[in-house]
């Protein structure tokens, strides 16, 4: 369990993949500020979609922007990743005490956490050692209501400086796009499971050139559960999903092992023949 008795200030790095001038970004440092110094590491531009996504082929360049609020900010001309990454090696001179990344504007509940670049950066926290939790919202518009965000999540920030979170281990959170008022509460759940069903919009630019714009839909695969995020989303709850940086299959372990070694065995007696 990763738990700290803080006699200081806490450092908290906040970050997100809408880019730094996305209302998110700005609603999640509000929503942090009470409970220790803000430092907030975010990409130049959106990079929505990117997963776990580092920047290679060019030079990275962070840029310190003028704040009045006692909130260092700065912007880096890279990914989600790349941000967690060089707050960590340039920007801070220790490490923080808590990374939170969002709040996004759209879902990152059930296998989206795949695609997601808010989540990576949570996810890239939490290989440093470092509680980590994001926060995302059902709503993809950029004015978006986050006010439901802002009062419920302070709870569960509140929580993991207090408590800590086990090694290896950091947080999904999900709100609904509903009213702060009616939030019904959180239920700590399961990732749901399920596929996005991509389909490609074929078009033709004015040149006569085809392209393709991605569209497509999510595929609930288990709809009657009633212990995941996409049911305590629908019911009006905000989710809250553990997820594990240890992507091992442990159950399917030692049956694979068994028929692995089987086809060793036949293949070193039909060696003997």
């Amino acid at each position: 369990m990763h738990t700290k008795k803080l006699e200081r200030q806490p450092v908290i790095l906040v970050t997100n993949d809408d880019g730094v001038s996305a209302k998110g970004l700005q609603c999640l440092i509000e929503m942090v500020k009470p409970f220790g110094k803000v430092i907030a590491v975010a990409p130049k531009e959106g990079h929505s979609g990117m997963s776990h996504a580092i920047t290679i082929k060019h030079p990275l360049r962070i840029r310190k922007h003028e704040q009045d609020d006692g909130v260092e900010l700065y912007s880096v001309n890279g990914t989600p990743v790349d941000c967690v990454k060089l707050a960590m090696s340039q920007v801070l001179k220790s490490p923080p005490d808590l990374i939170v990344s969002g709040i996004n504007h759209g879902s990152n509940s059930s296998v989206s956490i795949f695609y997601s670049g808010t989540m990576a950066a949570v996810i890239e926290g939490c290989l440093y050692g470092i509680p980590s939790i994001g926060f995302s919202l059902l709503d993809y518009m950029p004015d978006a209501d986050f006010t439901a965000v802002v009062e419920h999540g302070k709870p569960i920030v509140e929580a993991v400086l207090a408590r800590g979170l086990s090694k290896g281990t950091c947080l999904n959170v999900n709100f609904p796009a509903i009213p702060s008022a009616q939030i019904k509460g959180i239920k700590v759940v399961r990732q749901n499971m399920g596929t996005w069903r991509e389909e490609f919009e074929k078009r033709t630019d004015p040149r006569g050139y085809d392209y393709f714009w991605l569209t497509g839909y999510y595929h609930n695969e288990e709809p009657n559960a009633t212990d995941t995020d996409e049911y305590a989303l629908n019911s009006g709850f905000i989710s809250v999903v553990p997820i594990s940086i240890d992507l091992t299959n442990y159950k399917e372990m030692d049956a694979l092992e068994n028929e692995l070694s089987k086809k060793q065995t036949v293949r070193n007696e039909e060696k003997i023949r």
